[in-house]
């Protein structure tokens, strides 16, 4: 599957709107970003192999480490791979539902939770 940025984005747009709201609520405080690819540097910093393929990632402090004395930097960002999700998904129904459960996996970072955590709620 592939789309332009204008139409992956219009998916990715419609796919925030059925957002639990548990998640939807930490949305107004993170910025989505997609790009086309991680870059090498990404993959390498995060350990991905070049044979695995990185649907998203979050970059930032997690609300678990957050305090008075150690404010975030920079905001919080989840980015979404658009070449990575298109590879995993055949239709724009799939990819919509995969961009969802792709950005609860990484808001699940940003409110703390582990990769073990994640995968025991199905994320």
């Amino acid at each position: 599957m592939k789309l332009n940025s204008k139409e992956f984005d219009r998916i990715v747009k419609n796919s925030l709107k059925d957002m639990p709201p548990e998640i939807k609520k930490h949305l107004k405080n993170i910025l989505i970003s997609v790009r086309r690819r991680p870059s090498q540097a990404m993959l390498k910093e995060l350990g991905v192999s070049k044979h695995e393929t990185l649907l998203g990632s979050f970059r930032g402090v997690s609300l678990m480490k957050r305090s008075v004395t150690y404010p975030p930097l920079f905001p919080a960002t989840v980015f979404l791979f658009q070449e990575s999700l298109e590879k995993v998904c055949r239709t724009a129904e799939e990819l919509e539902k995969q961009i969802r459960l792709t950005v609860i996996h990484e808001v699940g970072h940003y409110i703390g939770l582990s990769e073990e955590r994640l995968a025991e709620l199905g994320c």
